[in-house]
């Protein structure tokens, strides 16, 4: 519980899962899942019900969490996009405040080596190595795509604990041992049924939460602001038992049939659909009521083990000063829509959960309620600085901040729509399409009624989300349609022209030098 004596936030937890889907939690209606620890940090604060991404890849949308600007200001549009070192962060905000952001797990951050050449700094020192690491102070990192390397205590944790190998990682924590007893990787979506070979209190999310547990104790009375990102429920779709056999047996959900849409399907979803493996794979029921469980499990125990870390903070009365953050960076589709994996705009990628707890009195009025208003990734580092009382630059950041809609105040010009964007340049769908690197650009605006996605040399799609929430039917070359298009695609054009890009100047610099040439008895174009 929140205590009566609440006056300031001092510390912030920002939880961030990887690829956790919005409707995969019992508090947005799963009819399955039981997430009950998850649950109680929305009755303790307020559930975002239409929180979007900036995109539906990891690095892209993290990016855009970690600066609080859109994809197409940050220019980090893919996996393998580096964050430029121009780009300010969550890290680069508060170490001006004299805080640091200290990070326990997933970032994504892709370190921008050229960019320190370019400035001859030193990529190994202190500074240099803040840089790369995208403003974090790294207590420990860790990815989860490939063994763990020097940046995380992982794999010398896993050893400590009996399980010798050259690379635990690929053989306990994502291997399992199948029917006859015979080694199988977590990589193979066939093997998601089997548990790992590593204890549940051994996991990957185990241990994460134990590092965050260490580090909370740690800070005693002293503020903090601690980013951990959990790597799953992301692949490889590998559970500890028993989270693998939890819901083995228990109803996965619908899937959104791919035989129900309007033919053809658009370019982009055809060549995803045929060029993919994962969408390949995900094409087959069989496939999907075999993974869905896992991912179900792995989610579970995420929720099991943030009890722990929230239990923790109630024995040491962090919970009345600590603002408390739960998002993922994007979702997955699960097989809906013939699809794996996330990248296209259907729901199931780009909408994600988005709980916040202010443990201040000023939020008691909208403790345990919905929020059916439009909010983005952008929105949370905004956040975060107004809760700690921190300026938000407002000619770099481009979400707002949640505090107002937390505290039930009257909020003007509240955002109708939301936006995301994808660059599939680095997917086999572009050779399938026979398009250049730099023509696989597409951008999404999504208001009340519609969502339009505009893809870059080809048609677009449109889809009506009032009476076609399953996205079956695209309305994109209808020509009934057409000034609804033109519309959204106006929107969309006004949005990408008023991108923030003065960002080596404030704009109280630039109110203050306005016609500051006067100033030095310069007279132009006098007569």
């Amino acid at each position: 519980m929140i205590s009566s004596d609440r006056k300031t936030i001092r510390n912030v937890l920002f939880i961030m899962c990887d690829q956790l889907r919005w409707d995969y939690l019992s508090c947005y209606g799963h009819p399955t899942l039981a997430t009950p620890h998850i649950d109680n940090l929305a009755k303790r604060g307020v559930r975002f019900d239409a929180a979007y991404v900036q995109s539906a890849v990891c690095v892209p949308s993290r990016m855009s969490y970690y600066t609080g600007r859109y994809v197409s200001s940050h220019g980090s549009t893919w996996n393998y996009v580096p964050l430029s070192v121009v780009q300010r962060t969550l890290g680069d905000f508060l170490e001006a405040a004299g805080l640091d952001a200290v990070l326990a797990g997933k970032t994504h951050v892709i370190p921008d080596r050229l960019g320190l050449q370019r400035f001859g700094m030193d990529p190994e020192s202190t500074r240099g190595r803040r840089y790369l690491e995208g403003g974090f102070v790294e207590m420990d990192r860790y990815d989860g795509h490939a063994p763990p390397g020097a940046e995380s205590g992982y794999a010398d944790y896993l050893r400590s604990k009996g399980y010798e190998s050259d690379d635990p990682w690929s053989d306990f924590a994502i291997g399992a041992l199948d029917e006859e007893g015979k080694f199988a990787t977590g990589w193979l979506l066939r093997n998601a049924h089997l548990a790992a070979r590593v204890d549940r209190n051994h996991s990957e999310t185990a241990y994460m939460t134990d590092r965050a547990l260490d580090f909370v104790r740690a800070k005693g009375d002293q503020p903090w602001v601690l980013h951990l990102s959990y790597v799953k429920p992301h692949w490889p779709l590998l559970a500890p038992a028993p989270y693998n056999d939890l819901y083995r047996d228990a109803d996965t959900g619908p899937i959104i049939a791919v035989s129900a849409e309007t033919r053809p399907p658009h370019p982009v979803l055809a060549a995803y659909r045929t060029a993919h493996e994962d969408c390949l794979s995900y094409a087959q029921e069989s496939v999907v009521r075999h993974v869905r469980p896992t991912y179900m499990g792995l989610i579970k125990e995420v929720d099991d083990h943030l009890g722990r870390l929230i239990a923790e903070l109630e024995q040491l009365g962090r919970l009345d000063d600590t603002l408390i953050i739960f998002c993922s960076d994007h979702g997955d589709q699960l097989g809906d829509h013939g699809l794996g994996e996330k990248e296209l705009f259907y729901e199931q990628a780009v909408r994600t959960p988005l709980i916040v707890v202010d443990p201040r009195a000023a939020a008691d009025s909208t403790r345990g309620t919905a929020e059916s208003r439009f909010v983005e990734a952008i929105d949370v580092l905004p956040t975060i600085l107004d809760a700690l009382g921190l300026p938000q630059p407002d000619h770099l950041l481009e979400g707002r901040s949640l505090v107002p809609l937390l505290h039930g105040a009257h909020v003007e010009n509240w955002r109708d729509c939301v936006f995301s964007e994808l660059d599939y340049a680095f997917r086999d769908a572009r050779r399938a399409l026979n398009r250049g690197p730099d023509e696989c650009y597409a951008w999404m605006v999504r208001n009340a009624r519609w969502k339009y996605v505009h893809y870059q040399g080809l048609r677009p799609q449109l889809f009506d989300m009032q009476e076609d929430p399953q996205e079956l039917h695209d309305l994109g070359a209808d020509p009934i349609f057409a000034t609804v298009r033109g519309e959204l695609k106006d929107r969309l054009a006004d949005w990408l022209m008023t991108r923030k890009r003065r960002i080596t100047l404030d704009n109280a610099t630039v109110e203050r030098t306005t016609e500051g040439w006067k100033a030095l008895d310069m007279q132009i174009g006098v007569w």
